[in-house]
């Protein structure tokens, strides 16, 4: 049995659940990180030294990092309707995975942290100004994509950048912050929601 260590309130776990909802993997779940269980015990810290959640364990195998588990189980558990083992295919997942996990959660950080944890350090007016204008730009980017795709954000079909990005998208309506039309993004949310795992672990009111 998959165990999956963190807390179901983060976007990260939530990538991993939302993953193993379309895979159909059986799983088991312990909460930890903030309000729960210390991420920064030691037997927690030799498991992901950065304590940081999600960790699975898949029998003797541990694993860190959301982007490269939901990889892996897409791999381990016959996913390749998800993430097609064809390299050109594989490449442009990759490609809107790395970019959910570098450009557009670089873009969002300082603004979820202000808007919705009201984190005391992150209350900068020119920061934030800055911060939401970086966050749209990013979500223009994807509006463009989607327009050109006219479905999935890597093309014709789902795949795991979707499960990515859905929760990033998921993030952007429902932060208190100015939000530009976007019709393909718009239209891409509805999509997502048409998916069980999305309605389980994406669109669920948390952001």
């Amino acid at each position: 049995m998959l165990e999956i260590l963190g807390k179901a309130s983060s976007i990260n776990v939530r990538k991993v659940l939302w993953t193993c909802a379309e895979l159909g993997i059986a799983f088991e779940r312990e909460d930890w990180g903030s309000g729960f269980q210390s991420t920064h015990t030691p037997g927690f810290t030799a498991l992901n030294p950065n304590a940081m959640v999600p960790v699975i364990k898949d029998g003797d195998f541990v694993l860190w990092e959301s982007n490269s588990i939901i990889r892996y189980l897409a791999n381990q558990y016959d996913g390749q309707h998800l993430y097609p083992g064809q390299p050109r295919l594989r490449a442009r997942v990759d490609q809107w995975l790395d970019w959910q996990a570098t450009d557009l959660n670089g873009a969002w950080s300082y603004a979820f942290l202000s808007l919705v944890r009201h984190s005391p350090e992150h209350q900068d007016p020119a920061a934030l100004a800055s911060a939401c204008e970086r966050w749209t730009r990013n979500m223009q980017i994807l509006d463009r994509q989607l327009q050109a795709t006219g479905a999935y954000v890597s093309g014709e079909h789902f795949s795991l950048a979707d499960i990515a990005l859905g929760l990033s998208v998921n993030r952007w309506f429902e932060t208190p912050l100015e939000h530009p039309e976007f019709p393909a993004v718009r239209a891409y949310y509805e999509r997502l929601t048409e998916r069980k795992g999305f309605v389980a672990h994406g669109r669920n009111g948390t952001p």
